[in-house]
């Protein structure tokens, strides 16, 4: 299993956006993340600093983590691709319907977030169980 540095998940992504933004030839992979920056503006000056592979991003601090999010954004869309868990590419096309695709990641995102916490917070592995229960619900909600 890949498992990159915080210095090489953030080298990909400014890796990806230079490429993009010079008209250079990505791979498929690069492509996926220039796209998901293209949906963050509010990201593309940090993609562009030097600086930003040693910043710090503290929550703290008001500052989202640019590369965390653009991260989940990416794993929820290998999720979704290859529907693992079982379920989620369903789930993600009603919240997509309903909120637009962009939207509906960010709530796919929430229920990631929260079962990160919990693993974390608990000492046990992810449960993809909580995880699609939790999207599910979001998915069968008429109130948005």
């Amino acid at each position: 299993m890949f498992d990159p540095t915080r210095d090489q998940v953030r080298e990909f992504f400014i890796s990806a956006w230079q490429q993009r933004v010079s008209g250079s030839i990505c791979t498929p992979l690069q492509t996926m993340a220039a796209n998901l920056i293209e949906w963050h503006p509010e990201y593309h000056e940090t993609l562009s600093d030097p600086e930003a592979l040693t910043r710090d991003f503290n929550v703290k601090d008001g500052k989202t983590n640019p590369f965390l999010h653009l991260s989940m954004h990416l794993a929820i869309a290998e999720q979704v691709s290859i529907d693992q868990p079982p379920g989620i590419k369903d789930a993600h096309h009603q919240l997509a319907a309903r909120l637009g695709e962009h939207d509906a990641v960010h709530e796919i995102m929430e229920c990631l977030g929260e079962v990160v916490w919990q693993s974390q917070r608990t000492g046990q592995p992810l449960s993809n169980d909580v995880y699609l229960d939790l999207i599910l619900r979001r998915a069968s909600r008429d109130d948005r």
